[in-house]
């Protein structure tokens, strides 16, 4: 085997870099890092065009934890702003001795980006709020979430979890999103180089005490999921079609100039859907069809669907 390449993605820098560097102390490893989702999926594109693809990937399960906790609101904006957009603006406080430079800069500064706040949003258009607001509810993916991106991406790289407890459910969700290791940050360096290692020989590597627990749920989803095969196997080709547009996200009106049909006929047969998956809602009949492994609607609708009753 020649130079193992590693990809560390993790958004605590310190961490990153230390482990970057234990890892690079190695003579057969290689090593890059990457401190967003963004990022990873940069270098891994750069990487395999230059023919130089990464091996392995050992991705952060909480990775944008702390980004995304700290977004505001779509469309909210600080109480203390807001009052002091509402409010008007009052006379400047008296000084009982001349301002020092110090205070003058930060009382000018304070009424220049008051100024520009005030102006970006009279400039803004109701399109580029609505972006805004749009970016502002849709956070970066969580480490499992973009492990998966990465391996539908690049299917022969491997990914490896690295988390800092261990949770059979989590584990559960990376293997099935592609994982084939899952280990704490707090084990040594000679346990993560066996995993990196193994992996690549097709191993999955889990902890011990994880073992029973996502057997578990992976029973458990499996379960699932062949219940909601057999309902989803219960809808006629057409009733199937409609789901498949519910996955998509494709309201009532949509569907009807997508199929070719009335928004009534498409409305009786999003009852019908309903129905026979046992819900009362698209959100949950939407549930039901990704567990059964439904896809979303594709651009085209086949002509032997469009032309059905």
């Amino acid at each position: 085997m020649g130079r193992i390449r590693v990809l560390v993605v993790d958004d605590h820098r310190i961490f990153a870099e230390a482990l970057a560097a234990a890892l690079a102390a190695e003579p057969d490893v290689e090593v890059g890092a990457a401190g967003s989702a963004a990022a990873a999926e940069r270098a891994l594109e750069r990487a395999a065009a230059e023919g130089r693809a990464y091996d392995v990937a050992l991705i952060d399960a909480d990775l944008g934890a702390e980004t995304a906790g700290a977004r505001a609101r779509p469309g909210a904006e600080p109480a203390e702003e807001a009052r002091r957009r509402q409010a008007p603006a009052a006379p400047p406080p008296r000084r009982s001795a001349a301002p020092t430079t110090v205070a003058r800069a930060a009382d000018q500064l304070r009424a220049e980006q008051l100024r520009s706040d005030q102006l970006r949003s009279d400039q803004l258009r109701p399109e580029q709020l609505r972006a805004d607001q749009l970016r502002a509810a849709s956070p970066p993916p969580d480490g499992i979430t973009l492990l998966g991106r990465l391996r539908r991406a690049h299917p022969g790289l491997r990914a490896v979890v690295l988390a800092t407890a261990d949770d059979p459910h989590r584990a559960a969700r990376a293997l099935h999103a592609g994982a084939t290791g899952w280990v704490a940050k707090e084990s040594s360096l000679a346990r993560l180089l066996a995993v990196v290692r193994g992996v690549l020989r097709d191993e999955t590597h889990l902890p011990p005490a994880l073992l029973t627990g996502v057997i578990r749920e992976l029973t458990t989803a499996r379960r699932d999921r062949t219940e909601s095969e057999r309902l989803v196997d219960t809808l006629t080709p057409r009733e199937k079609q409609i789901l498949r547009c519910m996955v998509a996200g494709l309201g009532r009106q949509a569907v009807a100039e997508r199929l070719y049909l009335s928004p009534h006929t498409v409305r009786t047969h999003m009852q019908n859907v309903l129905g026979k998956l046992g819900v009362h809602s698209t959100l949950a009949a939407v549930a039901v069809a990704r567990r059964a492994g439904i896809s979303p609607a594709e651009s085209a609708v086949p002509p032997s669907i469009a032309s059905a009753p």
